[in-house]
């Protein structure tokens, strides 16, 4: 682990968005602690956190840079920003590579994870046909992207990236509406990824909270 800056403040809970950000600093060797919120007690509402994030969401991050903090409360620019913290960790340092990578990375967020949160939040709601119909959206994106991880080792080329994080923590989630022996290279990317350390010990950053 880096020890010559200070740690991020990573405030949050055990979502895919916070676990996103604690598995990228996990893989990036960021020093990071971690504040845990209880999002049943609605302590994302509390003013203190409202006044870093006025949206009440999770997760929010500061950076203590010294007479200025940094703070973030956008899961995907927080990505973006450790992978500039760490360059070659999170994303190729060749031009053409991360362009690809970046490319996948936004696949998993814009066909598969802001698709899932909108069957969520329509479910929510009691809008059950249209959440299913976003679900099954969700989950067919998911699974074709076993083509990704059938030309190259992971889903951004032959590097780990953001991509497999972003793919990684959804997956995660929907795991079991996936049909794991119906492809050997999906399964083989995920089974790779789910022991990778960083993985590991990023799933569990929420578990206890170490700030």
């Amino acid at each position: 682990m880096d020890t010559n800056r200070h740690p991020i403040e990573l405030i949050g809970a055990r979502t895919g968005n916070c676990l996103r950000v604690a598995i990228a600093f996990e893989e990036a060797d960021l020093p990071y602690q971690v504040r845990l919120l209880d999002l049943r007690q609605g302590e994302q509402h509390d003013p203190a956190h409202l006044a870093l994030n006025p949206a009440g969401k999770v997760p929010t991050i500061i950076d203590h840079l010294g007479e200025t903090d940094l703070i973030l409360s956008q899961s995907n620019a927080i990505l973006l920003y450790a992978a500039e913290l760490k360059p070659g960790r999170l994303l190729p340092l060749k031009e053409t590579d991360r362009a690809i990578a970046l490319e996948r990375y936004f696949y998993f967020l814009t066909d598969v994870i802001a698709v899932s949160h909108s069957a969520f939040f329509l479910r929510s709601l009691g809008s059950h046909a249209a959440s299913t119909a976003l679900d099954e959206r969700s989950n067919a994106a998911l699974r074709d992207a076993a083509r990704f991880v059938k030309a190259t080792r992971y889903m951004g080329g032959e590097s780990f990236s953001l991509a497999d994080i972003a793919a990684f923590t959804i997956a995660s989630v929907n795991r079991r509406h996936i049909d794991w022996n119906a492809d050997a290279h999906l399964k083989r990317w995920f089974d790779e990824v789910e022991q990778r350390p960083s993985a590991r010990r990023g799933m569990k950053a929420f578990e206890h909270s170490n700030g």
